[in-house]
């Protein structure tokens, strides 16, 4: 049987079966990237889907409640010295989560010099600025419930569907933050412990590349601060 003539693009066979192997073509595509990356991007493009389905759920149920909304700058004030201030605590969340995306680049950057002890100190301090965001994030849930009285099936200030859409939203976004920060002082251990340079066998380390894993840790955690962007404009600001 003779064998399907080869294209000058590609090297791919002609007619169908060159069909067949363009679209089959991920082996070539991703030869060179670690599998962990390569599923990371997956992974991220799915929680896109995800995240877009809360936040134009949420807009489309406070668009066409008949019940009056609860306003954010009042629901989410804090009282400093004796005056309200509103949104002053996810102000500081905001700016605490963003300023860790400043401290993941510089942890990809001394991974990629394969600068160890640096690598790992920007890592632990990534890690304890979102554990800081998640503490902040769990303050802010004991206050609306238990002081406001904010529930996922009601909410005493106006719209029941506030409740439910903000616990939901928030809470899902505040998983992610924690996996991310579990995951994160995994990787700072492996930097510390020389893992990385040695290509230890094992957890995030089986594969040549060393310091890649940071980076890819970096894509998640960036994406995690760009949603959060996306929720404070439109939970928080709106």
């Amino acid at each position: 049987m003779a064998q399907p003539a080869l294209t000058s693009i590609g090297e791919l066979p002609a007619g169908l079966p060159g069909v067949v192997a363009d679209w089959s073509s991920d082996q070539r595509a991703f030869k060179k990237v670690p599998w962990y990356k390569a599923m990371m991007w997956i992974f991220l493009l799915s929680d896109t889907f995800i995240f877009s389905c809360f936040l134009i759920s949420y807009m489309t149920v406070r668009a066409s409640t008949t019940v009056p909304w609860p306003n954010p700058s009042e629901v989410f004030a804090l009282t400093l010295w004796g005056h309200k201030i509103p949104l002053i605590l996810i102000a500081i969340m905001t700016f605490i989560l963003i300023s860790s995306s400043g401290t993941m680049v510089l942890a990809v950057n001394y991974g990629y010099r394969k600068d160890r002890i640096r690598t790992f100190v920007f890592l632990l301090i990534t890690a304890a600025l979102g554990a800081t965001f998640v503490g902040m994030q769990a303050f802010e849930w004991t206050k609306l419930i238990f002081d406001e009285g904010v529930r996922p099936w009601g909410n005493p200030m106006g719209a029941a569907q506030f409740g439910s859409t903000f616990f939901m939203i928030t809470g899902f976004h505040g998983t992610h933050v924690s996996i991310g920060v579990i995951f994160l002082l995994i990787v700072a251990t492996k930097v510390l412990r020389g893992d990385l340079d040695r290509e230890a066998p094992g957890f995030l380390t089986g594969r040549k590349g060393n310091y890649e894993i940071v980076e890819t840790m970096g894509l998640y955690w960036h994406f995690v601060d760009l949603v959060w962007v996306f929720i404070f404009a439109v939970f928080y600001l709106w």
